[in-house]
């Protein structure tokens, strides 16, 4: 699962990173969390990968009802081609979501303790997504975007049976335009991450800055 995560890197290394130009106006972000605006990176109509901002928790373009998307942030990657709500878009519209690291929550006694967690290397990376339109009888669009998970592996089995997809540099043109992009929905053994404790700040989306991925001592 993915419920909450962060971005933060520079502009000009996001658009060296996901192939963009120019590079994007980006105001960095520490808790991102369901229902807000975030970024993600998509072939425009040209072909040619463009930055997006899009609402997290993905509206079907069938949906009578727009407050499905909170429920549709992930979308497992074994059942995908398969559900109604995200077939057409896996399909159609595939899309890289840019993140520096991701939370889980983990029970600790009386509490769930939130943990960071970020590739060892550090920087930015890639989570696959998918995206999609949907339309009010009035005609108003609404672009909306879920992340996808797999099994957990590595330091996530810590805290979670679930992680997103992670993907690497090469696999970005296969998963946004490649005939068989099943193939990449799969835990990613070429990046290894690291399990950060942070502090319980980051459980309320009405904080947004930096002491959110701060290390907090363990008990």
């Amino acid at each position: 699962m993915c419920g909450r995560y962060a971005l933060h890197s520079n502009p000009e290394v996001i658009a060296l990173q996901f192939g963009l130009a120019p590079a994007p106006r980006l105001q960095p972000r520490y808790n991102i969390a369901p229902t807000q605006i975030a970024p993600v990176v998509r072939l425009g109509a040209d072909e040619v990968r463009e930055l997006a901002q899009l609402r997290w928790g993905l509206i079907p373009s069938w949906s009578n009802d727009p407050a499905i998307g909170a429920r549709l942030i992930n979308a497992r990657a074994e059942t995908i081609a398969a559900k109604p709500a995200f077939r057409d878009a896996f399909s159609h519209r595939r899309c890289l979501v840019p993140a520096d690291g991701y939370y889980e929550w983990k029970k600790e006694g009386a509490r769930k303790q939130p943990y960071l967690l970020k590739p060892e290397s550090g920087g930015v990376f890639a989570m696959a997504g998918l995206w999609e339109q949907w339309r009010t009888l009035e005609g108003e669009t609404t672009e909306t975007f879920a992340v996808l998970t797999t099994d957990a592996a590595g330091a996530a089995r810590r805290v979670h049976d679930r992680m997103p997809v992670i993907l690497s540099p090469e696999d970005y043109e296969p998963w946004l335009n490649g005939p068989e992009p099943a193939t990449l929905l799969r835990p990613n053994p070429k990046l290894t991450f690291t399990l950060v404790r942070v502090s319980t700040r980051v459980n309320s989306p009405r904080f947004d800055d930096p002491r959110c991925v701060e290390p907090e001592p363990g008990p």
